[in-house]
């Protein structure tokens, strides 16, 4: 099943993508918000395939869609250099620390929840604030149960299901704050997310899913995830240690190499540019990069 939320006469809602049909079927109000829904389980998703049959139906084709997520529980939580080609694509270059070798664990960081964006919606950009826009095509992971110290082999049975995402980062804040990334990764309506989440059960292979990125036509990132350093089940196993991870909770799981940090010369976000983030099976995000003042 495929979860997006839309706004439909004033009243946000949540919607169930048709794939046969290109269209999204309304759920009733009763069912909440795609974050209720989620936080619902095994019982709401029920609930919302009970409804299916007499849910309005509408084109997808128009519909105006939104972050399928909108109510976080603490902020994003975000995996580093979980694929090895751009970790030895960013070396020398990195914000902060530069290992010398391959890390034996995950790296961890967050971004605050106000940079979550809709598919469509405009990415902030203020060149007063950095001058160094970069982007990041991710595969997201959200939480469908809680759990703390979670084993490794029964980490994906704590999945609700899978989105995608751009970690639109600005590389010199990255730099400025004592080698925290927490600043660069944190500028308000920056991260597009969606266009929907994809449950888990329609995945049938986790480490074929394609990942890229396209800036005004050209591709930069175009990668497998089974490229991955650290797999799904290992980041939530490791995350998870000694911490609660709950419904509701949103994980990026990295990005590949082409990073414009990492290109010679480098490349990097301006007013007006498109980018396209697809992931194979779960979607598409389009967004322009837009002025604004955020200063």
């Amino acid at each position: 099943m495929k979860l997006a939320s839309l706004t439909v006469d004033g009243c946000r809602r949540a919607g169930a993508v048709n794939d046969a049909e290109d269209g999204v079927a309304v759920l009733p109000t009763a069912l909440g918000s795609v974050d209720t829904i989620v936080r619902g389980g095994s019982e709401a998703l029920k609930a919302v395939r009970g409804a299916l049959a007499t849910a309005e139906i509408l084109p997808l084709a128009g519909t105006q869609l939104e972050a399928p997520l909108q109510r976080f529980n603490r902020d994003i939580l975000c995996t580093g250099w979980n694929y090895w080609d751009h970790f030895e694509e960013s070396k020398g270059k990195r914000e902060g620390q530069d290992p010398v070798g391959r890390p034996e664990h995950p790296t961890f960081f967050t971004k605050g929840p106000d940079t979550v964006l809709g598919p469509t919606d405009d990415i902030s950009y203020d060149p007063k604030l950095s001058s160094k826009w970069d982007y990041e095509a991710e595969i997201a992971i959200v939480i469908g149960r809680d759990g703390r110290s979670i084993p490794e082999g029964k980490a994906l049975e704590y999945v609700f299901g899978y989105t995608v995402a751009n970690d639109i980062s600005q590389r010199d804040l990255q730099r400025a704050h004592g080698g925290q990334w927490l600043k660069g990764k944190s500028i308000d309506a920056t991260m597009p997310i969606g266009p929907w989440i994809t449950t888990a059960d329609e995945i049938d292979d986790l480490g074929s899913l394609q990942v890229q990125c396209e800036l005004n036509g050209r591709i930069m990132q175009n990668a497998s995830s089974a490229h991955m350093a650290f797999s799904f089940s290992r980041i939530i196993a490791e995350l998870s240690i000694g911490m609660t991870l709950r419904a509701g909770d949103l994980i990026l799981t990295g990005t590949p190499s082409g990073i414009g940090n990492a290109r010679e010369p480098q490349v990097f976000l301006r007013d007006g540019d498109i980018v396209v983030t697809r992931v194979s099976g779960l979607g598409e995000l389009r967004n322009a990069v837009v002025l604004t003042s955020l200063t």
